[in-house]
């Protein structure tokens, strides 16, 4: 996964979010945003606008709900852009 299209993207969206106790370093694909990467419920609604305003898409609160990891963030990112392209 990191070498998908999105990832270092995703990556500098996450960054501002991380904790001071959390390296960017440790973001992994699989990674947890809340329980590994201390994401907060608030910072996590603020990623969210990021990435509907980086790639021009709109989450829907069920999907906001479906982006546990790094990896479920990508895949809602692709069927979003996928989407969009129909």
């Amino acid at each position: 996964m990191k070498d998908h299209p999105h990832y270092n993207t995703l990556r500098e969206l996450i960054a501002p979010y991380l904790p001071e106790d959390v390296s960017l370093d440790s973001l992994q694909p699989d990674s947890n945003l809340i329980s590994e990467l201390n994401i907060n419920s608030s910072h996590l609604v603020d990623l969210v606008l990021d990435i509907e305003d980086q790639y021009d898409i709109r989450l829907e609160d069920t999907e906001m709900q479906q982006m546990q990891t790094v990896t479920d963030a990508l895949h809602l990112i692709d069927n979003k852009l996928k989407a969009k392209e129909s």
